[in-house]
């Protein structure tokens, strides 16, 4: 069992299952909604338990895909493609420990120009 929470604690979640190895996004939409890259797992939504849901507001940044994040302290938690048996949950927003790494980069194409990937990890353009 993994649990976690927003910063200031309205949303709370459960993960029933191990963590899969999260993936960093560089793209421009994940950067400006995270303030850097974003570093999420993917999770089968009936793994996921979510607690305080009616805190959790949801901002469609794309035709297919929204945004979960606490609409009290504004927080980042889900990245919600439609059509998926999965969500992404953040892994910041887990509390430690989490027992898993970075598996790769993605949208690397489209980083930031104030920093550089310097961990030797996979790299996907996009």
């Amino acid at each position: 069992m993994h649990t976690g929470s927003c910063l200031c604690g309205a949303v709370r979640f459960e993960v029933s299952a191990p963590l899969h190895r999260p993936d960093a996004c560089h793209c421009s939409l994940c950067r400006k909604q995270s303030g850097h890259y974003w570093v999420s797992t993917d999770v089968v939504r009936t793994d996921l338990t979510v607690h305080g849901a009616d805190h959790l507001t949801w901002f469609q940044s794309s035709p297919k895909v929204r945004r979960g994040f606490c609409s009290t302290c504004g927080a980042a938690l889900f990245w919600d493609a439609a059509g998926r048996d999965r969500i992404a949950v953040a892994m910041g927003a887990f509390d430690a420990p989490t027992q898993t790494s970075i598996a790769m980069h993605i949208f690397v194409a489209d980083k930031g120009d104030y920093y550089e990937i310097t961990d030797g990890l996979p790299q996907k353009a996009q």
